[in-house]
């Protein structure tokens, strides 16, 4: 199991998990992904409410699970995820995201957790999404979005993964629309920094490919330093 984290909110995340998912389906690994909370969605054509990247990521799995279980918490405004929780008179409850992944353990042999927002988002009054990590406890991916300030969010957000006792299992380089300058050396700084396995780079993407990128991240590297 992994957790994966950003950096920001908007930095592909999904990607990530969309990507390590099929890495691991591509080893025989029976893999499915979870996004515990999201929000943002639209009604769709079967009268549901759907959110774009908690369906990326049941796409990429490689079994159906009810999303009961795989999105336990979908809110409709793109919010942040204790005011979307507010704004529609809800609350996000521990043992509801723990209990779903428990049941998704036990279905498949690998479960990918992709995180809300950046790594200490609010879930609540008294939890946020670092919180979470702590109590699921897997191993942490780290994704960075490479654009101007990076460096400081990704070693930040490294620091307070590390501080709560979890083990950073490997970072992954995720370029942004605007690009940036000097980014092999932004990538050399962090490789200097964070103390982590790196994973690889995934270059700007035509229509965000899961599976293309998933070609260009070492997945023996990230089981090999989540033992």
């Amino acid at each position: 199991m992994h957790f994966v984290a950003g950096t920001d909110t908007g930095i592909g995340k999904t990607l990530v998990s969309c990507a390590l998912l099929h890495a691991l389906r591509a080893q025989g690994i029976a893999a499915v992904g979870m996004k515990p909370i999201a929000s943002g969605a639209e009604l769709q054509s079967d009268g549901r409410l759907h959110n774009e990247d908690a369906d990326a990521l049941a796409q990429a799995s490689g079994m159906v699970q009810p999303t009961a279980l795989t999105n336990p918490y979908l809110f409709e405004r793109p919010l942040a995820p204790h005011v979307a929780a507010e704004r529609e008179g809800r609350s996000i409850a521990r043992e509801v995201v723990l209990d779903a992944l428990s049941r998704l353990r036990r279905q498949a042999a690998h479960v990918v957790v992709e995180g809300v927002g950046g790594f200490v988002v609010p879930l609540g009054d008294d939890w946020t999404t670092a919180d979470l990590a702590v109590e699921i406890g897997a191993p942490v991916v780290l994704v960075v979005g490479l654009r101007l300030g990076c460096i400081n969010h990704a070693l930040l957000t490294a620091e307070a993964i590390r501080n709560r006792g979890l083990r950073l299992a490997g970072w992954v380089a995720n370029c942004q629309p605007e690009g940036m300058l000097e980014q092999d050396a932004t990538i050399f700084a962090l490789k200097v920094r964070l103390n982590a396995p790196f994973l690889g780079i995934i270059p700007r993407l035509s229509g965000a490919d899961a599976q293309t990128a998933s070609r260009l991240l070492d997945i023996q590297l990230l089981l090999t330093a989540s033992r």
